[in-house]
């Protein structure tokens, strides 16, 4: 499994109803995209999360909870810690805990990842409510990035519907679909021997 450098940074973020459109994804990936996966999601400040544990189920991928000063490998899923913001520098992970206000964590993560990879991050928008995402999506099109919103398979259709309002979408898709299309891309980007 290559656990170097990754070419792309994927950020996925959702709220209510994007555990199974996570689990969805992670499950249609291969093992072998040599992206890095940060799942962004809401949740209580005082959770006791368990997502890094159940998504691990899903995925053929390490998955482990973000910790600060974690480098970011290819092929590997990374989960936000409750009651924090996450960000991307020089290809580590910064936590950031209290987070610095509610249901805003995703439109951070997407800012630094913009600001740290350009043309080389995605941001994905799934299920959830309200319309954290959205100004996200705009920083990651501005830095010649990717972005993908969930179609009508989310279960709390929000957030993808505000991304998609932005006009800074580029792909309205499943999350099965949204993983064939990262395979896509993955495959484009030619790795150095």
């Amino acid at each position: 499994m290559n656990t170097t450098r990754p070419t792309y940074i994927v950020g996925v973020g959702g709220s209510a109803g994007a555990l199974n459109a996570y689990k969805a994804l992670l499950q249609s990936l291969t093992v072998d995209t040599g992206m890095a996966f940060v799942i962004i999601s809401h949740m209580s400040p005082d959770a006791h999360s368990q997502l890094a544990l159940i998504l691990s189920r899903s995925s053929t991928m390490p998955t482990m909870v973000a910790t600060s000063g974690i480098p970011l490998r290819a092929n590997h899923v990374y989960v936000i810690p409750p009651n924090a913001d996450l960000e991307v520098e020089q290809l580590t992970l910064k936590v950031i805990s209290p987070r610095s206000r509610r249901n805003a964590q995703i439109d951070l993560f997407f800012a630094s990842l913009a600001a740290a990879m350009g043309e080389f991050a995605i941001g994905i928008v799934l299920s959830g409510y309200d319309g954290d995402g959205t100004l996200g999506v705009r920083y990651i099109k501005e830095k010649g990035g990717t972005t993908f919103a969930q179609d009508s398979s989310a279960e709390a259709d929000s957030m993808p519907i505000s991304a998609r309002a932005s006009n800074y979408v580029d792909f309205v898709l499943s999350p099965e679909k949204i993983a064939e299309a990262l395979i896509e891309i993955g495959a484009r980007f030619v790795r150095p021997a």
